[in-house]
């Protein structure tokens, strides 16, 4: 006979929660609550199937999206909260649900997740996913420095994805997550959607209307699924990569040879932006929004090619060398 599936027994609700324990959002850490089940459930559901998965919680808070994942019964349940206040109403869970909730008092941008999970779990990375998830309703001002750490992560198969190609259900402003899943030429492509998809798989798979939070926040809400690529789809360091398309979308609204140039010193800048054009096949007319992530791969093999010969170039970062020249000009004056 098959163990009976895990359920809480009952409890306060999220918002006695928050009664309970004084909770309130703080605006300056752009903290949202989820209070309906329902859509806990649905977004835990966007995860996939969690029977007997390890899931990483980020940013926990009252516990709306723990519930939810620990009803989808999950083998154990880590969460990471910075905010201390949050730590009595997630002890409440915990002790409800003996042996499948761990509470770690710390901050998501410096916690050793790959120390946190039992080795067993480990998969080669051309395997099938392994069974460990991570899932969050994270605040606006931390979401985007935290998708392009776990992009670098992915890029070098440590941090979450020491477990193998870990997957990501993640909350974000709709906006955020309609350029993390935006297509070439459309009207959202920016830097963050060639970041994410030359490394995952990326699915815009729910969106969530404000009111569903406290305080209600100005914008809708986005849930992205990420599953990490066996092959990146451009093989070369994350931090060429980043720099790449870091410039060539500086200028969004003019053509891409403005932004791309800026990858070289002003002396050499017209040759070389030509020869990165030309060696890559790309046309120099084209809008940033309007490059592929082929295009981007050609470029960065390009670059990766130019900095080789030489060094000096990789180094070059142009908001330094306007900084020189306003100190020159202060001098002058």
């Amino acid at each position: 006979m098959a163990a009976p599936a895990f359920r809480l027994p009952p409890l306060p609700t999220i918002r006695e929660i928050i009664k309970l324990f004084r909770l309130q959002a703080m605006k300056q850490l752009s903290q949202n609550f989820l209070l309906d089940l329902r859509l806990t459930d649905k977004i835990v559901r966007k995860a996939g199937d969690l029977t007997n998965s390890h899931v990483y919680e980020v940013g926990p808070g009252p516990g709306g999206i723990t519930r939810s994942i620990l009803n989808a019964g999950v083998s154990e349940l880590l969460v990471v909260e910075k905010d201390i206040r949050f730590i009595p109403g997630l002890q409440m869970l915990s002790d409800a649900a003996p042996g499948k909730l761990r509470i770690v008092h710390g901050d998501v941008m410096t916690f050793k997740i790959e120390k946190a999970f039992p080795e067993s779990l480990k998969r080669q990375w051309e395997d099938d996913p392994p069974a460990v998830h991570i899932i969050g309703n994270l605040p606006f001002s931390v979401s985007t420095p935290l998708i392009i750490k776990w992009l670098d992560n992915i890029s070098q198969r440590d941090g979450p994805f020491t477990y193998g190609r870990t997957q990501m259900t993640l909350t974000f402003q709709k906006e955020v997550a309609e350029r993390l899943t935006a297509s070439t030429g459309s009207k959202q492509r920016s830097r963050l959607s060639v970041m994410a998809q030359y490394l995952c798989h990326v699915q815009h798979v729910l969106t969530i209307p404000g009111r569903a939070f406290l305080p209600k926040p100005e914008v809708d809400v986005g849930v992205v699924h990420f599953t990490p690529l066996v092959q990146p789809r451009i093989q070369q360091p994350f931090r060429l990569v980043e720099k790449v398309i870091r410039n060539a979308f500086q200028f969004r609204r003019k053509y891409c040879h403005r932004g791309l140039g800026m990858l070289f010193p002003e002396a050499q800048r017209l040759e070389n932006t030509g020869k990165l054009l030309e060696l890559a096949e790309v046309n120099p007319t084209l809008r940033p929004g309007q490059l592929s992530v082929s295009h981007f791969k050609s470029l960065c093999d390009v670059y990766r090619k130019m900095c080789d010969e030489d060094p000096h170039i990789f180094a070059y970062n142009f908001r330094d060398e306007l900084k020189q020249n306003k100190s020159k000009n202060q001098e002058r004056g």
